[in-house]
């Protein structure tokens, strides 16, 4: 739960200081829509490190590599400056990445009867570090009365709690995982349309998931919000995940199909988002934490998924690679467009669009990945 906690706030710190930054450094629209973009493809290019890190140092000791990896990258930002910005959310993303690969596969060896409870467990303390990461960041800036370089460094801490509470456990497997029933390669895998339609449901809905941490606060705050109130809106959204991310996984786990989950999740998404963007500004406060609710939801889902069409712990381990690793580099796709569809229009219509597109792509992907059957069972 505390490795869970510390798997979001490099990447919803950013948003609430994002005007601050750009002002500060001169930063363009584009250049913001590549700083929300480039942790999100990180993410995917560390998740396709899983298999390797299980074969060389196990699940344990890869997931506390991955944890300091996270507290180095927040470490880094304290510098100040575009440079380290930039590197210390690729390097925390790839952490955090690497960590999001390993943890089903360890849901999948120690909790085989509770997968449900046991992801829903951790994607709600995840969907918990980011409301704090969205929520406190900028009280956090006022309170230390500094610039927004140390106030995103400080998220460096519970990131060094929670590897000094990991170690422990580091020591305590082999090295090396079990191969798959299927075949000791993972090239099986990539032959499955079912494991290509789980790797497009998780792309997709993360894409939709991280176009709103890096701008629903500058949405926003072009509709009249402060910094300090948006990102308190934020803040709800990521708490609305949170006890969705803990019901969602542990019904859907017990039921035998989840493509009703994933198409009526998509639908709740895109609805309250509509609602945010376009509704009385008094109604938005109750409309962004339903958009926490679908948000987190499909990716509490998204993460059972993996889990349940998995036949073992190294095909949760290859699949979550896969689903994660290309899922994120799809995903990665969603914040730069929204941005520079935002820049191109001068207004969030085509942004507007391009959210709903990806949607209606994740319930096609939904409606596959959902279906009673397992990755390589024919």
């Amino acid at each position: 739960m505390l490795v869970a906690f510390n798997l979001r706030p490099a990447l919803t710190t950013v948003g609430p200081l994002l005007t601050a930054i750009r002002a500060d450094t001169g930063l363009s629209a584009s250049g913001a829509a590549v700083l929300t973009t480039l942790p999100v493809l990180f993410l995917g290019l560390a998740s396709a490190t899983g298999p390797a890190a299980i074969r060389r140092l196990g699940v344990n000791r890869g997931i506390l590599l991955a944890i300091v990896i996270v507290a180095a990258g927040l470490a880094s930002r304290a510098i100040g400056g575009i440079g380290p910005l930039f590197f210390g959310a690729c390097l925390s993303a790839a952490g955090i990445g690497l960590a999001g690969v390993l943890l089903p596969g360890l849901v999948k060896r120690d909790f085989p009867r509770h997968a449900g409870l046991m992801t829903g467990l951790y994607t709600m303390v995840l969907c918990l570090g980011a409301a704090a990461g969205a929520g406190l960041t900028v009280p956090l800036q006022d309170a230390l009365g500094a610039g927004w370089a140390l106030p995103l460094a400080a998220w460096a801490i519970p990131a060094l709690v929670a590897a000094l509470a990991w170690t422990p456990f580091s020591g305590r497997e082999q090295a090396a995982a079990p191969a798959p029933i299927r075949s000791p390669r993972r090239a099986w895998l990539w032959r499955d349309p079912l494991a290509w339609q789980v790797t497009g449901f998780m792309g997709l809905q993360s894409s939709l998931a991280y176009i709103m941490f890096g701008w629903i606060p500058a949405l926003l705050q072009s509709r009249g919000l402060s910094a300090l109130d948006a990102g308190f809106i934020a803040s709800l959204m990521s708490i609305g995940q949170a006890p969705v991310a803990l019901l969602v996984p542990t019904f859907a786990a017990r039921a035998g199909d989840q493509r009703a989950y994933a198409t009526g999740l998509i639908l709740l998404t895109v609805t309250a988002f509509l609602g945010v963007v376009y509704a009385p500004i008094g109604f938005v406060g109750a409309l962004t934490i339903a958009l926490g609710f679908g948000l987190g939801g499909t990716f509490g889902l998204g993460l059972t998924i993996i889990v349940l069409r998995a036949r073992d712990t190294a095909g949760a381990a290859g699949l979550s690679a896969m689903a994660q690793g290309i899922g994120y580099s799809i995903a990665a796709l969603g914040p730069l467009g929204f941005g520079l569809a935002h820049e191109a229009g001068g207004d969030w219509t085509l942004s507007v669009v391009l959210f709903c597109a990806i949607a209606l792509a994740g319930v096609l992907c939904g409606l596959g990945a959902g279906r009673n059957r397992q990755v390589g069972a024919g």
